[in-house]
């Protein structure tokens, strides 16, 4: 059951914290955020009147996970437009090790992303469930020819009256952008939502690496899961893919399930970019946490099978990824660490979309989103803004 105490004492762990690691050190929680980070011999000069103690057997803590790009799961998906879809995924994410998220639309008609940008804008965060911390507005300013799973009729040209109505219906609530740049041709919508404040990120596009140098020097910040609806990497244009590789002002979503993108190329991008630029992803569908069978995503027909989710034609139709499992695989990785894992998969979502104040890190005044984990990134606890959302033993 969820502990809806607002006070935690985390003791006999190594935390991760945001500049060190501490052995056999201890965490006070308090009122959703983190207290007092004490070494081995310290303990807190002052304890709440009332706090549960978790002792953490020599387990690591380690910052909360943030999925910037996910459409659904556990049966919902964010264009169902309705506040059960969003407390369904809410509460299914923490036990993956996902405490806070990007709601992410899809190109749909201008009616059915508004209802869904209307429902995030009144949409309330509950106790001891993943937050939601904005909207991923992905589509439909797109390439048709790299539209993967993006449903082709409603892709159009970028506006930005029609973007500037939907942010205003959002609550502004529209934090990253998935958008072809090269539909841009003056640079004016991308430098308007650079301006803005907006995270805009460059997929589902047939761009080459000067349309990419350009898209940069107007402000384009992020690729869209890297490799994925994009032109590989040709030995006379390095393409998308090899602007993330070396443009320095970009960092890049990746899904790392194995199957976007192949174990080998995940090692190639990690050689090449670093735990610096990389953020990990699920772009995961409704399907998730559920069973094999038929489902739709963006109101197309999808088959689901053990491990993917595709149309009718076999193009991939976003995943059923678990960030935790994504967060595995990279640490499987050669020259990966927990260090750099933690970068990938909760400090640099957190950088990129302006929550580093907050998120992201394990430090002093922040959000008491943790995770209790061993080694290998096996799960024991969730704790979303101070609240424990998953414990392992809900499951035995």
């Amino acid at each position: 059951m969820k502990d809806v105490s607002s006070s935690l004492y985390i003791r006999n762990v190594n935390i991760y914290a945001e500049h060190e690691v501490i052995t056999n050190g201890s965490i006070l929680v308090e009122n959703g955020k983190i207290k007092g980070i004490y070494h081995e011999n310290e303990q807190p000069d002052r304890y709440p009147n009332r706090f549960k103690i978790i002792d953490g057997s020599h387990f690591n803590v380690i910052p909360g996970f943030i999925d910037g790009h996910i459409h659904g799961a556990n049966g919902a998906d964010v264009m169902d437009a309705t506040e059960k879809a969003i407390d369904l995924m809410a509460t299914a994410l923490p036990k993956e090790g996902t405490t806070s998220f990007l709601a992410t639309t899809i190109t749909q008609s201008p009616e059915s992303i508004e209802k869904a940008l209307k429902n995030i804008a009144v949409y309330e965060n509950k106790p001891g469930q993943a937050e939601v911390v904005g909207i991923h507005l992905e589509g439909p300013f797109i390439e048709k020819s790299k539209k993967g799973a993006q449903p082709l009729e409603y892709i159009m040209k970028p506006d930005i009256d029609q973007f500037d109505r939907w942010q205003k219906l959002s609550g502004y609530a529209i934090k990253t952008i998935t958008m072809a740049p090269e539909h841009d041709e003056d640079g004016a919508f991308i430098r308007h939502l650079y301006e803005s404040g907006v995270n805009v990120s460059a997929g589902h596009t047939a761009t080459d690496f000067a349309g990419m140098k350009q898209a940069v020097s107007h402000g384009v910040r992020q690729v869209t899961h890297l490799c994925n609806a994009m032109n590989g990497i040709h030995h006379r244009d390095i393409g998308v893919v090899g602007a993330a590789f070396t443009l320095e002002e970009l960092r890049a979503e990746l899904i790392a399930d194995g199957i976007h993108v192949v174990p080998e190329m995940l090692q190639l991008i990690y050689n090449n970019m670093g735990s610096e630029r990389l953020i990990l992803i699920t772009d995961a569908m409704r399907a998730k946490c559920l069973q094999a069978g038929d489902y739709e995503l963006g109101g197309q027909p999808v088959t689901v099978t053990e491990d993917r989710a595709i149309l009718e034609d076999g193009t991939l139709a976003g995943s059923i990824l678990k960030l935790q499992h994504g967060a595995q695989r990279m640490l499987g990785l050669n020259n990966v660490s927990m260090e750099q894992v933690i970068e990938m998969a909760s400090v640099n979502p957190a950088k990129q979309l302006n929550l580093y104040d907050d998120k992201g890190s394990i430090s002093i005044g922040k959000d008491a989103d943790l995770l209790l984990v061993d080694d290998q990134l096996n799960l024991s606890y969730t704790i979303c803004r101070g609240v424990i959302a998953f414990e392992e033993e809900e499951l035995l």
